[in-house]
């Protein structure tokens, strides 16, 4: 796999800081003092705004190059759902599409849920990942349905509640974030900070329940090494 790291020319921290600063943010429900802490705790003193840069200069691109790798290719079995979230007051739908296996194929914060909203994401999401579904499995949202069939009319499409508990169990990381987080403050701040977070964050969730502890440590073993090797820290 090619380096895809970004350049940190300019920078007076090595990358090996900036890119654990950006993994500890993004990986565990920390805030930004909550991550200078731990930094100064191991002898680096940096301030939690200059952390707070890192993440948005550089938390985007690592998940970008995340997303870049030649695997794993998206599954052919989409689950599509939206939930709500409050931004400043105000009820907002944040609509999630992962696959079969569980990755995060896109996520996009938008005002409403209806026909345009649903079009909107289907047309984003195949954009983003370059690919056709075999089928497609939503909740009873009649929206799903009427974009389903102007989009993406050759794709089966799956309308049932019980049918898509992969979707719904995939809100449960953002919701404690947003928690931590005590909610976001704009729109695109959300949208911001939850695309990075979603090409992040899973990329250290290995299915744990599937693995003996050996086959766990050899799998974040890999993953480390692979996020190493897109932050520029390997080298």
């Amino acid at each position: 796999m090619e380096s895809v790291s970004p350049s940190y020319r300019g920078h007076r921290y090595p990358v090996e800081v900036i890119s654990h600063c950006v993994w500890l943010y993004f990986r565990f429900p920390l805030s930004f003092r909550e991550v200078e802490e731990l930094m100064l705790q191991r002898g680096v003193i940096v301030s939690y705004e200059t952390i707070r840069r890192w993440c948005a200069k550089f938390g985007q691109a690592y998940a970008n190059g995340l997303r870049r790798r030649p695997w794993p290719w998206p599954g052919d079995k989409w689950h599509l759902d939206e939930v709500f979230i409050k931004i400043n007051g105000e009820q907002k739908y944040l609509w999630r599409a992962v696959d079969q296996d569980g990755n995060v194929l896109d996520i996009l914060v938008q005002n409403r849920r209806d026909k345009a909203a649903a079009r909107r994401f289907f047309r984003r999401l195949m954009k983003k990942t370059r690919a056709v579904p075999r089928v497609i499995v939503t909740d009873k949202l009649r929206s799903y349905g009427a974009a389903h069939r102007e989009v993406m009319p050759s794709v089966e499409h799956r309308s049932h509640k019980g049918l898509n508990n992969r979707a719904e169990n995939s809100h449960q990381p953002t919701r404690q974030r947003e928690h931590a987080m005590k909610g976001f403050r704009s729109v695109g701040a959300a949208q911001r900070f939850l695309s990075a977070f979603s090409g992040i964050s899973p990329h250290f969730r290995p299915h744990r329940h599937l693995m003996t502890a050996s086959q766990h440590r050899a799998e974040m073993t890999i993953r480390f090494a692979i996020w190493n090797q897109i932050t520029g820290a390997a080298s």
